[in-house]
């Protein structure tokens, strides 16, 4: 959904290109260095496991993992974080939740395009946390790929579990919800959150476009955060009903 939106909506294209030769060339660098001295090592070592066969396979989604994971760390931490935080903000703008994001930053109403009308922030503005924890996690979980057939979607599941709550921080952060208003708004929505994380780690997981598919997944998790805002304010309406007047006639 978010790749669909960003592909049909220029005014974000701005936001991108000062990201996407640096992105192209970290990854290209990451993939290809991954593959040439790791990836057959690690095969060998599946195939007494998995079979040669299978091994193959899962060693090369061993890899995509493990450059996956070493790309989101250097680009998040050194250049991508803003602009996944804009992207986020614009299309919230474009999508009628101006309000929540002037909680949180300058806007300029005068300007051409949601992109155009993005101040500076107010307050700190985190598309996601560095999550030491996360990235714990994720290599304690990378050997789950030994395991044959059910290693790979195990994985998959597990990270995405963790990964999908973390694109809705900046939401957050806008709502101002505490620890505890936190983790039960995610409780609610456990499934759909597993769900999206998974999806945003398949995407991260395709070599040298990885980090442009990252920049959509922030569109994505923004598009669903206005579709989880209508629903409160037709819920709200609902619950308000019309006011009623008397008739002064």
């Amino acid at each position: 959904m978010g790749i669909v939106y960003l592909a049909g909506h220029p005014f974000l294209y701005p936001l991108l290109r000062a990201r996407l030769l640096p992105s192209l060339l970290l990854s290209v660098f990451v993939f290809t260095n991954l593959f040439l001295w790791t990836y057959i090592p690690q095969a060998a070592f599946l195939a007494i496991f998995h079979g040669r066969r299978l091994a193959w396979v899962n060693a090369a989604f061993l890899v995509l993992g493990e450059g996956a994971a070493i790309t989101a760390l250097l680009f998040e931490a050194f250049f991508v974080d803003e602009t996944l935080v804009d992207v986020f903000d614009a299309t919230l703008i474009h999508q009628g939740c101006r309000d929540l994001v002037a909680t949180s930053r300058m806007l300029d109403p005068e300007a051409d395009d949601p992109a155009k009308e993005l101040g500076k922030p107010s307050t700190s503005a985190v598309y996601s946390p560095f999550s030491l924890r996360q990235i714990i996690e994720f290599i304690i979980f990378l050997p789950l790929n030994f395991i044959p057939v059910a290693g790979t979607p195990l994985f998959l599941v597990m990270t995405g579990n963790r990964a999908g709550p973390l694109h809705h921080w900046r939401y957050f952060k806008l709502l101002g919800f505490t620890k505890k208003e936190r983790n039960a708004y995610i409780s609610e929505r456990k499934l759909q959150y597993t769900w999206f994380g998974i999806s945003a780690l398949i995407l991260q997981l395709i070599p040298v476009f990885s980090m442009l598919f990252l920049l959509t997944t922030a569109a994505g998790s923004a598009l669903w955060v206005a579709r989880l805002e209508e629903t409160k304010r037709l819920k709200d309406d609902l619950e308000t009903g019309p006011r009623y007047e008397d008739d002064p006639r």
